[in-house]
Formats: C-alpha cells, sequence, structure tokens
C-alpha cells in the first residue's frame, strides 16, 4: 500500500475537519457546500509549466459530505483535478485505472456514482475544466510539455455549434513550444491558463488568457514581474491568483495586479468561493508544511491582520489542494469563433512604435516575421514595410509560434519581441501596437498601411532556413 492509501485508511484520526463554512459576523452557522479536494502525498507546485508530474506518488479526490472525508471514486489507483459542472450534478477528473496508466479524463455522476471514460490518448492527460455548448479542454502531456486541447465531452450538444471550424472533434488550442495548463473558464468564455513568460521562451509563470477556438492568445495584463500562477474568477470578475507566499488579483479598473492582504501563508492557487463570498483555499504555514484546506473571508478594505485562516480539513502528512465546490454554478458565454478553413491568418498593427516597455524612438521602416518549427529552429519568412504611422498588415502562417522584429532602415534590430504567439487558421487579428497592454487604446484613424491597400503583404511562404543572426542580435 502506497503512502496515501495508509494515511486515508487511518483517516478518523488523521483528520481535522471543522464545519465553518457560512459563518456571519453574527455567528450564524449555515450548512458548508460540499466540496471535493485532491489529497496527495506530495504536491509540487509549478512542476506543471515543466512538463513534470504535480503528484509524483500519487493521488485521491476526496468528497467531504456533511463533514465526512471520503474517497469520491472506487477502482482507481490515482485521482485528481476534479471540475464540477454548471448545473452541479457531475464531475471531470482526470485518472489511473492502474498505477502505470497515463492519466486520462472521466466522468462522474455525483446521482449514483456512475463513472465513464471521456478522453483517451496515448499520453497524460490532466486539468480538464468543463467549456459551455457540449464540450471540455483539458491539458495533453507532449514533446514541449503540456498543451491545452479540447474536444466533445460525450453528451447531446445543447446548442448548434457556432461555428464548425472550432469543433465538433479534438481541437488544440495552444501552439507554443512550452507548456500551457489550464486553470479557469472566464465569465466571457475565454480561457485562463498559466505558462512561463516570455510565452514560449521564459521561466518566470505568468497569466495568459485564449478563447475556446485558440485564438485571441494574449497576456491577461502586461506588468509582468513576479512569477503568478493558479488563477480563478471570482463572482466580481476579479481574477485571483497566488505568488506562492502571496494573494493578488486583477480587477476589471486597473492595468495592474491589486495586492491582496492575506494572513501570512503559502499559497497552492485555486480559489473556491462560497455564495457567502467565503474563499476555500489551500495554504500551508511554510515550505516544510502540508497544504490543508483553509477558510478565509477577505476584506479589500481590511487592514492586514484583520482576519485568519480557519482549517476546514487536514490530513497529517497529506497534501491537499484545488477545492471544487459541489454547486450550480453560472455558466460562461460561449465565444462566436470567426475563424475560416484557411492555411493562413491576417495580422493588422495599428502601430508598431507602441509597447508597454517604452516607444519606440526610431521609427522603424520594416518588420520581419520569425517562426519556429516542430525543432525549434527559427526560421525568417520575409519583411514587410512599416508605415510612417507605424501600421502595417501581413499575412502569417497559422497554428505555428510566430513572433515580429522592428527593423530600421538599414536593417538592423531596434526590438524584437521577447516571446512567441500563434494565430490560428482564419484568424483576423489586430494588435494596438507590440504588446501595448490592456491600457493603451488605438488612436481614431484609419491606419495608413490601409490608405495604401488593403492587401495584406504574403509572409507565409518566405525563407525556411534558420535564422542564424536570430539569436546573435539584440532585442
Amino acid at each position: 500500500m502506497n503512502l496515501l492509501g495508509r494515511a486515508l485508511v487511518v483517516m478518523p484520526v488523521a483528520i481535522t475537519l471543522l464545519p465553518l463554512c457560512g459563518l456571519s459576523s453574527h455567528s450564524d452557522r449555515n450548512t458548508c457546500p460540499d466540496f471535493i479536494v485532491t489529497a496527495a502525498p506530495v504536491y509540487t507546485p509549478l512542476a506543471e509549466l515543466q512538463g513534470q508530474e504535480r503528484f509524483p506518488n500519487g493521488a485521491q479526490l476526496l468528497l467531504v459530505h456533511e463533514g465526512k472525508a471520503e474517497p469520491l471514486v472506487q477502482g482507481f489507483a490515482a485521482t485528481a483535478d476534479a471540475d464540477v459542472s454548471f448545473d452541479g450534478k457531475l464531475v471531470l477528473f482526470a485518472g489511473k485505472k492502474s498505477a502505470s496508466d497515463p492519466w486520462q479524463i472521466w466522468e462522474l455522476t455525483l446521482q449514483d456514482r456512475y463513472v465513464r471514460k471521456v478522453i483517451e490518448t496515448a499520453g497524460d492527460t490532466e486539468r480538464p475544466l468543463y467549456l459551455p455548448s457540449g464540450r471540455l479542454l483539458w491539458a495533453q502531456r507532449t514533446a514541449y510539455g503540456f498543451q491545452i486541447e479540447s474536444a466533445d465531452d460525450g453528451h447531446l450538444p445543447r446548442q448548434v455549434f457556432l461555428n464548425p471550424t472550432a469543433g465538433p472533434g479534438i481541437l488544440p488550442l495552444t501552439y507554443v513550444h512550452a507548456s500551457a495548463f489550464p486553470t479557469d473558464v472566464l465569465a466571457d468564455g475565454r480561457i485562463l491558463f498559466e505558462s512561463n513568460f516570455p510565452l514560449g521562451e521564459g521561466s518566470t509563470p505568468e497569466l495568459y488568457t485564449v478563447y475556446a477556438d485558440g485564438s485571441g492568445v494574449e497576456s491577461y495584463r502586461c506588468d509582468h514581474g513576479r512569477g503568478r500562477w493558479g488563477g480563478t474568477q471570482l463572482a466580481s470578475g476579479d481574477v485571483v491568483f497566488t505568488h506562492g507566499a502571496s494573494l493578488a488579483r486583477f480587477t476589471s479598473p486597473l492595468a495592474q495586479e491589486d495586492p491582496i492582504e492575506a494572513p501570512a501563508a503559502e499559497y497552492a492557487g485555486g480559489i473556491a468561493e462560497t455564495a457567502s463570498g467565503e474563499w476555500l483555499l489551500s495554504a500551508r504555514a511554510g515550505g516544510g508544511a502540508h497544504y490543508a484546506i483553509r477558510l478565509w473571508s477577505p476584506s479589500f478594505t481590511s487592514k492586514p491582520g484583520a482576519a485568519k485562516l480557519e482549517t476546514v480539513l487536514a490530513i497529517t502528512g497529506i497534501d491537499l489542494v484545488e477545492p471544487a465546490l459541489i454547486t450550480p454554478r453560472t455558466r460562461p458565454n460561449r465565444h462566436p469563433s470567426g475563424l475560416h478553413p484557411w492555411d493562413y491568418a491576417n495580422l493588422l498593427a495599428l502601430d508598431a512604435r507602441l509597447s508597454h516597455e517604452g516607444d519606440v524612438i526610431t521609427p522603424p521602416a520594416s518588420v520581419r516575421l520569425e517562426v519556429q518549427n516542430e525543432r525549434g529552429v527559427v526560421a525568417a519568412m520575409g519583411t514587410a514595410s512599416v508605415e510612417r504611422d507605424g501600421s502595417f498588415f501581413v499575412k502569417v502562417p497559422a497554428d505555428a509560434p510566430i513572433r515580429f522584429v522592428l527593423l530600421d532602415e538599414k536593417g538592423s534590430v531596434l526590438r524584437r519581441e521577447k516571446g512567441w504567439f500563434w494565430i490560428r487558421k482564419g484568424e483576423q487579428r489586430i494588435c494596438v501596437g507590440c504588446h501595448t497592454g490592456p491600457e493603451r487604446a488605438s488612436e481614431n484613424r484609419v491606419p495608413a498601411v490601409l490608405l495604401r491597400t488593403t492587401v495584406a503583404v504574403d509572409l507565409t511562404a518566405g525563407a525556411t532556413r534558420p535564422n542564424a543572426n536570430a539569436a546573435a542580435e539584440g532585442n
């Protein structure tokens, strides 16, 4: 019997379980909703961004019901990553029937505990999340770490697909040579995921969004700095995430993160918000301790130390992470995909001189497109002129890592994008500038490039040779 199995056998003496949910200022005690949590002897934060195993010694989903914790499903060597359906009746999870199996996606009907396999692949499939309109997404292990894919969930679709290009069938959603791991589906239908910054190049955890057809990828905010991960959207629309030793949030009015004055602890990320506004979260006292499920009542106007973490569930020698409430929730909006069955995409830059890192002073004369092939080799695909107002309009390869390089009149590099991104087949994308951030809006004028021509410069059939100067040239 493994360590996890031994710990669960002695649950009656190893568990601290307190029904604290729903306490008000008048000490009224409401019923705490049932929730599911992943229990593991070892949880390794951020292992997913290295393409590694988050639960190297196995894991098991626990159902906390009426003050008692018990295994959610039987007959599995390992289970993790619970996501409750929008109506609160079904649970997606990653599971292994035997220890040597890869992680696969399963679904549990809570009423009768019926289990069916939803997704089966040759490699690990982890962190499933429900999408609206009868689809789901997950993290698929690949040669580049994890990539996000989506498919039908096996139920009769409640609504027809808005665009056959975006379904049905298995659809890759990320196209970068680095791990991309989903954390939540936002109310507007976008998928929140974590990867390293710069995307496809860096080593600092960051939060990104992408639409349900893989289009429109971008970082959630551009105030890059400390690593942030484990993002979850609250009912207010705020996105809460962890830095590890602290919590912070993104709010609609601010272009940068807003620190949360939470009690001192190490936070695993993945907040579960109750109907009363309290948070179930995974936290531990320090690096040598294990994560437990705590309850906290946030007050963004209070001073530090005004509230403390209350232990809801703790098991000696076990990490408890990823709490998921068993309760109905609002179904996200569907994304009306605008993709087309082409092998290219179009991109219009309104002013390439603008950047969150500081505007380019020397006027760029041209822009070069660089592409990574499947082996990670960089190829220069050609150049296009940049107009005096900084605009350009290009046709680029789809579903591959790309980046742009601004050049002066002599062909010297003025600025190169630090990371990579992709554009889906048939996507029509407009950028304000080069990584300008959400606080920058475009000027109210027609770009000069469109006054000259409405035909995009074709950069899809350029040189395929490696760009030997790409690594040597400055950013």
